[in-house]
C-alpha cells in the first residue's frame, strides 16, 4: 500500500493592525535630553580620535610637527569640555521636559566614553610621547582612572544620596582634572601621584555639590574660559602657555578645595543640629 502524504495545510492569518506605539513605547524613544546625551558620547569618541591621529601617530612615525600635536591635543581636550556641557544640559533638559526610560542608562554609557575612556587614553598617550614618562606606569594610572569612573557610575546608579550633592568627585570634573594635571607638564612622579589621587577622589565618599543654579552658570562660564585658554595655547598666542598652565592649576586647586568646603558645611550642619537638639532638651 502506498501512502501519499497530503500537502501541508497553510492557514492564512490576516495581518493584525500593529500600532507603532505597541512596537516601541513612547518611553523608550529618544527624547531631547537623550539627544544631548548622545552628543556627549560623540564628543568622547572624537576626543580619542584626535588624540590618536594628531598626537600618537605623529609621534610613532617620527613627525616633528609639534604644532599639529599641540593643536590636536587642544582639540581633544575641548571635545571633553564640550562633552561636559552636553552632560550638564541633558540633566537640566530632562528635569524640564520628559525623559525616556533609557535616559539614565544612556547617560552612564556616554559618561564612561567621554569621562572614563577619553581621559584614560589621554594619559596612556602622554606616557608614550612625554620625554620623562614611563609607558607602563602611565598605562597603570590610566587603568586606575578608567576603573574609578566605572565604579563611580555603578555606585551612582545604586546609591540614593541627599538632594543637591554627589558622593565623590563627579566624573566630568574628574576627567578634566586628570587632563589638566597632564597639561601642567610636571615631573612624571608628581603627575602620576596626582592622577591616582583624582581617581581616589572619584570613588571616595567626599561630597561635591551638584551644578545647579548659580553653580551651573559658574561651571559653564569656566568651561567657556577653559576653551579660550586651550585655543590660545593651540595657536601659540603670546602668553598662551602661561595662561593654559594657570587655568590647569586652577582646575586642580578647585578639585582639592571644593570637597573641603563641602566637608566644612557638613560639619557646621552637624553642629547646628546638635545645638538644636540640646536646646530642645532644656526645660
Amino acid at each position: 500500500m502506498t501512502v501519499i502524504d497530503p500537502e501541508p495545510r497553510t492557514t492564512w492569518v490576516p495581518e493584525a493592525d500593529v500600532d507603532e506605539d505597541d512596537v516601541m513605547p513612547l518611553s523608550t524613544r529618544l527624547s531631547i535630553a537623550d539627544t544631548l546625551t548622545l552628543g556627549n558620547a560623540t564628543c568622547g569618541f572624537l576626543a580619542v580620535y584626535f588624540t590618536t591621529t594628531g598626537v600618537l601617530i605623529p609621534h610613532l612615525i617620527g613627525s616633528e610637527d609639534g604644532g599639529m600635536a599641540r593643536h590636536s591635543a587642544a582639540t581633544a581636550v575641548m571635545l571633553m569640555l564640550l562633552a561636559s556641557v552636553f552632560d550638564l544640559f541633558d540633566g537640566l533638559v530632562a528635569r524640564k521636559l520628559r525623559s525616556s526610560a533609557m535616559g539614565a542608562e544612556l547617560d552612564n554609557l556616554s559618561d564612561l566614553v567621554s569621562f572614563g575612556l577619553a581621559p584614560a587614553y589621554f594619559v596612556v598617550v602622554w606616557g608614550m610621547v612625554a620625554d620623562d614618562a614611563h609607558q607602563r606606569m602611565s598605562a597603570v594610572a590610566a587603568v586606575v582612572v578608567l576603573l574609578a569612573v566605572v565604579l563611580r557610575l555603578a555606585r551612582f546608579s545604586c546609591v540614593t544620596l541627599p538632594d543637591g550633592v554627589f558622593q565623590g568627585m563627579p566624573s566630568p570634573f574628574g576627567a578634566l582634572t586628570v587632563v589638566s594635571i597632564v597639561l601642567l607638564e610636571l615631573p612624571f612622579v608628581p603627575t602620576l601621584l596626582a592622577i591616582i589621587g583624582v581617581a581616589w577622589l572619584m570613588v571616595s565618599r567626599v561630597e561635591y555639590p551638584k551644578p545647579r543654579g548659580l553653580l551651573a552658570v559658574a561651571m559653564l562660564s569656566w568651561i567657556v574660559l577653559a576653551m579660550g585658554l586651550l585655543a590660545a595655547w593651540a595657536f601659540d598666542a603670546p602668553g598662551g602657555q602661561l595662561l593654559l598652565q594657570t587655568g590647569c592649576a586652577l582646575q586642580v586647586v578647585l578639585g582639592a578645595v571644593i570637597p573641603l568646603f563641602a566637608t566644612a558645611r557638613r560639619v557646621n550642619t552637624f553642629r547646628d543640629n546638635r545645638r538644636e537638639a540640646r536646646a530642645a532638651q532644656l526645660p
